[in-house]
């Protein structure tokens, strides 16, 4: 499963008012329960309510039509369904108030259909669910048991936590492994259909993907160096950036969304003055051998602007929402009143097949989003406005199946 995240300002939405949706067709879009902002079980601490600066992650998962939900200012994972039941929660008793309605002295054998198991989380992050229904989730480490990688000038500070399916602790995986070292910055947490994981961690020289198998054991180790971006042969000089890292969820491969600018100069005195996008493309390694398979490009979001009588053609490019199965790719852009979406058939038998549509997110229900697509390719969110945080799906598995 993958996600995205927006903290947004409404900058493009206000730059591209009302100039998109023309011909494009808007996806239904359902909405499933409500949660209350706070600290209580069924409620979700979206703020620091302490006062403490630190604020933490929230982030969360669909699985089979279950929500995991990492509250990382509440230190809990919370398992809800579709209609909104809370069935069972994972808390740090020093931080949680006790459970009212889990029973949290769950004997082995005991039949409960809502309970809690108590683990200390700190700030839970990151969050995905493998087919057992096991639980990863990022966990951040306290002071002490920070360090730096003197090579990579990378902090380490993180480990992911493995749950069963009922939520029992498991195990906790570091880079090599089980029980192994911290982490450095976690960009993205995947599972796929062989229950395997991999961790995309960001550094400041480039990124490294770490590939589980189902028993936690480290196969597979890849390291992108900023200096090795893949650029298209004979190209013009231009500036590459990763713009996502993420792994398909029924193969051993990393689909990489790599962006490229070109230098800009001022013509009368031929001076640089800044870049501009050129293109973008999405290249796909095979894990096992680290060897580029394909690459695609992408095309431009596109869009008419007018203002005080100018007009011009404005082109922007997408950003990679999540990979499904057989090499599916969906990317969006922010436009009025929610999102557009692309998506882009990988397979070469597709020849680049592509689709978009638009998904409706209203203004107030800007003050933070979290957004997961299924492997299936169903897309979900979380939409917090002021008063409540909102879980919303739209069936987009079913836009992928038209003809």
């Amino acid at each position: 499963m993958t996600k995205f995240f927006v903290v947004f300002c409404g900058f493009f939405v206000l730059l591209l008012n009302g100039c998109f949706q023309g011909g494009i067709s808007s996806i239904g879009r359902e909405d499933l329960f409500t949660l209350d902002i706070g600290q209580m079980e069924d409620q979700i601490a979206l703020y620091n309510l302490e006062g403490d600066n630190s604020i933490g992650q929230t982030d969360f998962a669909m699985q089979d039509g279950l929500f995991y939900i990492a509250d990382g200012n509440g230190g809990k994972v919370v398992r809800y369904n579709s209609y909104g039941d809370l069935l069972f929660m994972i808390y740090n008793e020093e931080t949680n108030p006790p459970p009212l309605s889990l029973r949290t002295n769950v004997e082995g054998g005991a039949t409960v259909t809502r309970w809690a198991f108590s683990y200390p989380l700190r700030k839970p992050g990151k969050i995905t669910v493998d087919s057992r229904k096991h639980i990863f989730v990022e966990d951040n480490l306290p002071y002490d048991r920070h360090s730096v990688d003197a090579e990579s000038k990378s902090l380490l500070d993180s480990i992911i936590l493995h749950f069963d399916a009922d939520g029992r602790f498991i195990e906790y995986l570091g880079q090599e492994g089980i029980g192994g070292s911290p982490f450095p910055r976690i960009s993205g947490l995947y599972t796929s259909a062989r229950d395997e994981l991999a961790v995309v961690c960001r550094l400041p020289t480039g990124w490294n993907i770490y590939w589980y198998d189902s028993s936690g054991a480290l196969v597979h180790l890849i390291q992108l160096k900023n200096t090795a971006i893949p650029v298209p042969p004979d190209w013009p000089p231009v500036s590459a950036s990763v713009d996502a890292i993420m792994a398909s969820p029924d193969s051993r491969r990393l689909f990489l969304k790599v962006d490229y600018y070109r230098d800009t100069f001022d013509v009368s005195t031929n001076t640089r003055t800044g870049n501009e996008p050129d293109s973008s493309f999405l290249w796909i390694m095979n894990v096992e051998d680290g060897v580029y398979t394909g690459s695609l490009k992408l095309p431009f979001f596109e869009s008419a602007y007018s203002e005080n009588g100018h007009s011009e053609n404005i082109r922007m490019l997408y950003s990679m929402l999540g990979v499904t199965k057989n090499g599916g790719v969906f990317l969006y852009f922010p436009v009025e009143e929610g999102y557009s979406l692309l998506f882009m058939n990988t397979n070469a038998a597709a020849n680049g097949e592509q689709r978009r549509s638009f998904i409706r997110v209203n203004n107030d229900e800007l003050q933070f989003n979290v957004f997961n697509l299924s492997s299936e390719g169903l897309l979900s969110a979380l939409l917090v406005d002021n008063w409540q945080a909102k879980l919303v799906w739209w069936r987009t598995d079913k836009f992928l199946g038209e003809s």
